[in-house]
């Protein structure tokens, strides 16, 4: 697919702001994913490209958490073999929906996706005692793993949350773990959707260098300042490309009304 200067460049931001708000307080692909289909790029594509930046961009930001000692891995290792599980299942699942029916889909999601943002409870610093054993909590991580394989905005943010109040971490241990799990995900949405040779690898890798760019920037604010102030820019500039989106009169969701 032949992209312009402009189109790349814009999309190249929009990686590298994604990267850094990721890394702050989850949702990067509110940004990332509706900036790739207002391009044009078709919804499976969209998502698959999406994953390698988002894959490269993670690993980054979960090296930077590591090093500072907020990531325990030995503790969230089963919860990230059923991440890694249910995200497989997930991008399976998508590569056989209709494209059509996925281009008026993805908006609905967005905007739902957004509201979440919106509206979502303020989260604890501090360390707590775990409300959930090993055993649930990687059953609802699989879900939610499932659920990022075959869309993927909001699931850092949804991990974390997750992690604050049912296991029991503070914020920023909380999003040093969400970046372990999320990493699991984004991997096993990758491979799944390589293999069904949906991914646009030329501009994944350019994405993917400033996403990872964005995610070291955002993982060293996050761990200096915690996250503050984050969500309302990412809700601000979600909906506007979700609005573009819509404005499309060739977007199948207007054939529903």
């Amino acid at each position: 697919m032949h992209l312009t200067p402009d189109i790349l460049a814009f999309l190249v931001t929009m990686a590298l702001l994604a990267g850094t708000i990721d890394a702050m307080a989850g949702g990067g692909g509110l940004i990332s994913l509706p900036a790739l289909m207002a391009a044009g790029i078709p919804p499976v594509s969209a998502i698959a490209t999406n994953k390698l930046a988002s894959a490269c961009g993670t690993g980054s930001a979960l090296f930077t958490y590591a090093r500072a000692g907020h990531v325990d891995f030995r503790r969230f290792a089963l919860p990230a073999c059923g991440a890694f599980a249910g995200a497989a299942a997930g991008a399976t699942t998508l590569q056989f929906m209709n494209p059509s029916f996925l281009t008026a889909f993805v908006p609905i999601l967005l905007i739902l996706m957004g509201l979440y943002f919106l509206l979502a409870p303020k989260m604890s610093e501090a360390d707590r005692h775990a409300r959930i054993g090993p055993a649930g909590l990687t059953l609802i991580v699989t879900g939610i793993g499932f659920y990022d394989g075959f869309f993927g905005p909001g699931t850092g943010s949804f991990f974390t949350t997750v992690l604050v109040a049912l296991a029991g971490l503070g914020l920023v241990r909380a999003i040093g773990n969400t970046k372990f799990l999320n990493l699991s995900t984004n991997l096993a949405g990758l491979l799944a959707m390589i293999a069904g040779g949906k991914l646009l690898w030329g501009l994944g890798i350019a994405m993917a260098l400033a996403n990872m760019a964005g995610n070291q920037i955002g993982a060293r604010l996050a761990i200096r300042y915690g996250g503050r102030g984050v969500r309302p820019l990412l809700v601000l500039l979600s909906a506007a490309l979700t609005v573009k989106l819509l404005a499309d009169p060739a977007n199948p969701i207007w054939r529903w009304f």
